[in-house]
This record gives C-alpha cells, sequence and structure tokens, in this order.
C-alpha cells in the first residue's frame, strides 16, 4: 500500500520519464528528421492530454527539443511563439477588460433578458441569446462567470415566488382544518388585550425549533396572527387569516413565507427538508445552468475570436495557406453564424424537452396574465437593472469603440463589395484584423475615464491627472499569457512538422483514406475531435489535430477548408463532463447537477452539433468557399515512398 501511495502522489513525475523513455527509441532507432519530430510530437501530445505539466510549459517543449534534434534553429522556433494572433488577441483582450471593469457587459446581459421576457420557456432561451452574444466578444469563461450569479439569483426568486402563491392558497374551509384556532367573537376583545391564542403546533415543528415572536393585528371583522421563528438556518413567518363566520373567527388562509438567510447553497424547504420544493424545481435550475455553460460555448463559434481554438485555427491556416485571401473575420461570421444559431435553437428545444417538456401551447399564450414566476423573475432581472443606474460616459465610450472595431472588422474585405483595405492596396496582405484591434486596443489607454484629484496643503482640491479607460495593470490581469504561450507552442509544432517532412509523411500513409466517401472522411474526423476535446483542452486537442488534418487533406485532394473547419467548429463541442471545459466547471459548482445530468444532456448537444456542422459544410459553406474543387492556393502532393 505504501507503493501504491508513492505512485499516486508522484504520478505526473512517473509519467513524465516513462513518456520520455518509452518513446525515445524512436528517434534512436530510425534516425530520421521525420522521427525525431514524431517523438516531439508524441511527448507534447501526451503531456497536453494528461496534463502532467501545465499546459503553457508544455508547449515551450518544441523551443527546447527542435534545436537538440538538428529540426530547427533555436531563433526559427522563439519567432513562432509569437504571431499575428497574438496583437489580435491583445487587442481582444484591451476591449474585454474595459468592458467587464465598467459593467458594460452585464447591463447588455439585462436589457436582452428584458426584451425576451419572463416565460420560463423564453426567459431561457433570452439568457441563452444574451450568454452567446457576450461570448462572441468576450471568453466563454468570464461570460459564464458573469451570467451565472444573475441565473441563480433569478431561479431562487421563481422557487421562492411559487412556494409563497401556493401557502397563499391553502384555504381551509371547514372546522377540522382551522389547526385548532376558533375565536368567539365574544371573547375576541378580552383575549386581544391578554395576548392570547388557543393554537396547535404546525406539524413537523416543535416550539423549542427557534426564537417565536408571535403578533395579532385586529381590523373590524378580519385580524391576522403572525407567527416568526427560526428552523434549520431559515426563519419562517406563518400568517393565519381569520374571517368571522356564525360569529366564530375561523381561520380562513395560512401563508407561510421563507426567507432565505444562507445564500451560499441552495435553500433546503422547511416542509419537506429537501434542497428542493419539487421535481420541477430541480429541473428548473438544472436547465438553467446547461444553457449558461453550452451556449458560452457556442456564442464563441460566431467569431474568429471568440475563442482560441478559432485563433488558432485561422493562424495556422494563414501560415500554411499564405496565398489563400478567403478567410477574414466577416467570411468566418457569415458562415459561422447560422451554425450557431441553429445549434443554439436544437440545443434549447432538447434541453427544454430534457427538463422541463415543451409545451407549445403555454409558449405562445396570447393575452393570458403573468404567472407569480414571472412576474418573480420579471422582478428580480428589473432590480437587478436598476441598481446599475444610468449609463454612464465610460460603459458609453466602451459601446462606441466595441462598435467601431465590429464595422471596421466586418468592412475590411467583405468579399461581395470593394473593403476599405482597398486604400492599401500596394501593400496587399499587409493590413489584417490584428491591425483594426491595435488601433482600437490603444485607444482604450488613451481616451480619459475620470479625472484624479488630489488635496493641496492648503486644503484645496485640484485636479493633476486623468485615468484612461484601462491600465497596463487591469489589462495585465486579463491577458490569457498561458494561452498565448500555448498557441505559440502550436506554431512551433507546425513548423517543425514541415521542415522535418513529417506532414508529407503524415499525408501520404493517410492517402488511402481517400477511397472512403468524403462525408465519411469529415464525419469521421469530427467525432474523433469531438471525443478527445472531452478529456483535453480546446487549444491543445486543435494544435494537436490541426498539423495532421491539413496533410491529409492535401493527400486526398480535398480542399483542406473541407476538413478543417469542420474539425475546428467541433473542438469547441465540450459538453459531455465538468471538466471538458471552464463554463461546464462553472455551472457545475452551483451544486444543482450531478455529472450524469451533464452527459445526458452533452450528448444530445454533441449529436446536434456535428449534425448542424455536416449540415453546413454540404449547404451554404461549401458554395461560400467553392469547396468541390481543389484550390489553387493548396500544394498537390505527389505519393513519394518516405522511410
Amino acid at each position: 500500500m505504501k507503493i501504491l501511495s508513492c505512485v499516486l502522489v508522484y504520478r505526473r513525475l512517473l509519467l513524465i520519464v516513462v513518456s520520455l523513455l518509452g518513446l525515445l527509441p524512436l528517434p534512436l532507432i530510425i534516425r530520421t528528421k521525420e522521427a525525431e519530430c514524431a517523438y516531439v510530437l508524441f511527448v507534447v501530445a501526451i503531456f497536453w492530454v494528461t496534463e502532467a505539466l501545465p499546459l503553457s510549459v508544455t508547449a515551450l517543449l518544441p523551443a527546447l527539443m527542435f534545436p537538440m534534434f538538428g529540426i530547427l534553429p533555436s531563433t526559427h522556433v522563439a519567432s513562432t511563439y509569437f504571431k499575428d494572433f497574438h496583437l489580435l488577441l491583445i487587442g481582444v483582450i484591451c476591449l474585454a477588460t474595459s468592458t467587464e471593469k465598467w459593467n458594460l457587459h452585464k447591463r447588455i446581459a439585462l436589457r436582452m433578458v428584458m426584451m425576451v421576457g419572463v416565460n420560463p420557456a423564453w426567459l431561457t432561451l433570452g439568457f441563452m441569446s444574451t450568454t452567446a452574444f457576450l461570448s462572441m466578444w468576450l471568453s466563454n469563461t468570464s461570460t459564464a462567470a458573469m451570467v451565472m450569479p444573475i441565473v441563480e439569483a433569478v431561479s431562487q426568486q421563481i422557487i421562492s415566488a411559487e412556494a409563497e402563491v401556493e401557502a397563499n392558497q391553502m384555504t381551509y374551509i371547514n372546522e377540522a382544518a382551522n389547526v385548532g384556532l376558533d375565536i368567539d367573537e365574544t371573547s375576541m376583545g378580552q383575549e386581544t388585550k391578554e395576548k392570547k391564542e388557543k393554537t396547535k403546533p404546525v406539524p413537523g415543528y416543535s416550539s423549542n425549533t427557534g426564537d417565536i415572536s408571535t403578533k395579532m393585528e385586529i381590523q373590524k371583522y378580519v385580524f391576522v396572527v403572525h407567527n416568526t421563528y427560526t428552523h434549520r438556518g431559515e426563519s419562517v413567518q406563518q400568517s393565519y387569516t381569520f374571517g368571522k363566520d356564525n360569529n366564530k373567527y375561523k381561520c380562513m388562509r395560512l401563508m407561510l413565507t421563507r426567507y432565505r438567510t444562507n445564500c451560499g447553497s441552495p435553500i433546503l424547504d422547511p416542509i419537506t427538508g429537501k434542497k428542493y420544493r419539487s421535481k420541477k424545481d430541480h429541473m428548473l435550475c438544472k436547465l438553467m445552468c446547461l444553457c449558461i455553460a453550452y451556449s458560452s460555448t457556442i456564442g464563441g463559434l460566431t467569431t474568429i475570436t471568440g475563442t482560441s481554438t478559432n485563433l488558432i485555427f485561422n493562424e495556422h491556416f494563414n501560415t500554411r495557406y499564405p496565398d489563400c485571401q478567403c478567410l477574414n473575420f466577416g467570411s468566418w461570421f457569415l458562415f459561422s453564424f447560422p451554425v450557431a444559431v441553429l445549434i443554439l435553437l436544437f440545443s434549447w428545444i432538447w434541453l427544454q424537452w430534457l427538463f422541463l417538456g415543451f409545451n407549445f401551447k403555454e409558449m405562445f399564450k396570447c393575452g393570458k396574465s403573468k404567472t407569480a414566476r414571472e412576474k418573480a423573475c420579471a422582478a428580480v432581472i428589473m432590480q437587478e437593472y436598476q441598481k446599475l443606474g444610468p449609463m454612464r460616459y465610460q460603459e458609453t465610450m466602451t459601446l462606441v469603440l466595441f462598435i467601431i472595431m465590429a464595422l471596421l472588422w466586418f468592412s475590411r474585405d467583405p468579399g461581395f463589395v470593394p473593403g476599405w483595405s482597398e486604400l492599401f492596396r500596394q501593400y496587399s496582405g499587409f493590413v489584417t484584423d490584428s491591425t483594426v484591434a491595435l488601433i482600437i486596443g490603444l485607444l482604450f489607454f488613451l481616451i480619459p475615464a475620470k479625472t484624479l484629484t488630489k488635496t493641496t496643503s492648503t486644503g484645496e482640491i485640484v485636479t493633476f491627472d486623468y485615468s484612461p479607460l484601462i491600465t497596463w495593470k487591469e489589462f495585465q490581469s486579463f491577458m490569457p499569457w498561458d494561452i498565448a504561450i500555448l498557441v505559440g507552442g502550436g506554431f512551433a509544432l507546425a513548423d517543425g512538422c514541415e521542415v522535418s517532412g513529417l506532414s508529407t509523411w503524415i499525408g501520404n500513409k493517410l492517402s488511402p483514406l481517400g477511397s472512403l466517401p468524403l462525408w465519411l472522411i469529415i464525419l469521421i474526423s469530427s467525432v474523433i475531435v469531438t471525443s478527445l476535446t472531452e478529456v483535453a483542452s480546446n487549444p491543445a486537442t486543435v494544435t494537436i489535430l490541426l498539423p495532421i488534418l491539413s496533410p491529409l487533406a492535401e493527400a486526398i485532394h480535398v480542399n483542406p477548408l473541407q476538413i478543417l473547419l469542420p474539425s475546428t467548429l467541433c473542438t469547441s463541442f465540450a459538453f459531455l463532463l465538468p471538466v471538458a471545459n471552464p463554463p461546464n466547471a462553472i455551472v457545475f459548482s452551483y451544486g444543482h447537477l450531478k455529472v450524469i445530468d451533464m452527459v445526458k444532456a452533452g450528448l444530445g448537444v454533441n449529436i446536434l452539433g456535428v449534425a448542424v456542422v455536416m449540415l453546413g459544410m454540404f449547404t451554404w459553406i461549401s458554395s461560400m468557399f467553392d469547396l468541390q474543387t481543389y484550390p489553387s492556393w493548396a500544394p498537390t502532393i505527389s505519393n513519394v515512398t518516405l522511410p
């Protein structure tokens, strides 16, 4: 047992040693550049999948091992760790920093939900749409972390409102149900003065459960007895409403009002002792959590900057195929937006049906008054929105810069009309999306947000400086340097595979797959990527597979986009497990979900996602990029025998 305990303690170190030594015969025996590069690729892939080392630390291994094997000089490898991608990332993070600093993202989220309405089904769709929109511009993790507290507050308010409404509807119509309270009209005045009650304890509660305070209010022929006590960390108020009946006052209504005192976890119902009042309440909490997790991932598909996997693909593609000018911010949005919308809608229907059922009659009711659930939900959202106050100058400036950045991205080279990049025609290809991101990013450091004042020795308050929309320290706290290094390691691997000839060797070995139908090749690659990304990080998955899938497409003489695009999109479909991506872990931490809930729901969303991607690849995406023909910008690989 002691040996086993030591193995468990040092399992990561053992895995590193075993991987390095176990794969060492590959370069020592074969002694080719392809084998040496394959050794580096296998070691890095194992460390990324198992996370034996931090992802960004593993990404530095190519900078160490390629020069030692004589594949690439150190200066060449170092230059791959900072490319156009990193400049684009810096500009986007400047926008995200200002958006979150001044709470513009919260205002957008609440406003969009208010526009959708508070019917449970529509509210869910509203939260999903809002989260997906924010995820287009912010990281998936920060979007889920921002929206989940709002969703949790709304869910708990819905549950407590329904409990109050149900209690209000408890009417006792005969004397036997009066909880032992019969008060004669002739003696009511005397008993009121003496503050006496004839009461029977409520089932499940004893007189020593906590502090009890009772008061009686008398108004003409109706009076109310309030009984407040503490039970299991909650303050519970009972309201007995009495009305006159045959010269006796009888209990006409019993209302229980529960006040949540512990906001750290879901409340326990004092009647049942369970975490939720009913199964429906539990299902609602599950539904809301999964909607936020999945929509924050789906929204990132829509833009090149929406998720790190899109950025990695964009840089890899532009580096490997520099003559292709078909992919930019606008063209990516045009083909991916329908994909994201369809996946979002189908996921909404699937989750709604799985947890609450899909009642079309209830969803599309017209002219009916709002239920207590809907009123409570609307009240919470309105209260959160009012807390933000009127829109401030800093939020306005951030919104203006955000709109300008989006417009410049879309209009740079839209494809169907000349874009503003034509102004630099003599420098074709010099201006990219990162140029726009840097211009707007620098403005966040220049535009004043507020003035800085100080008090002089004479007591006079003077202005001595101003503070910009964001500071460098704030930017550093938001900048994902680990992702930047990870992506750089991927570029180094891709360059090493190209220079060593490993890419060509892999392409030749995979060329027999050309005999399979194209749709089957795309489906197989999409399913493999979707499965791998559940156990490995999304950036690591796409970084490992892109250098393999590119030569595969070239070897079978298929437009590389036809295999790379669906594989890249499917890399984001990490919906099955809490550890698959950060948004899943965030919503799982709220305690409403079990792993099996996420597996059941995520499996359906995975299938829907792959199906929508396959549909898009053979319809609108195929026509947009002319995927049926092998492009001139892609190299032609001849079958040569390599060791």
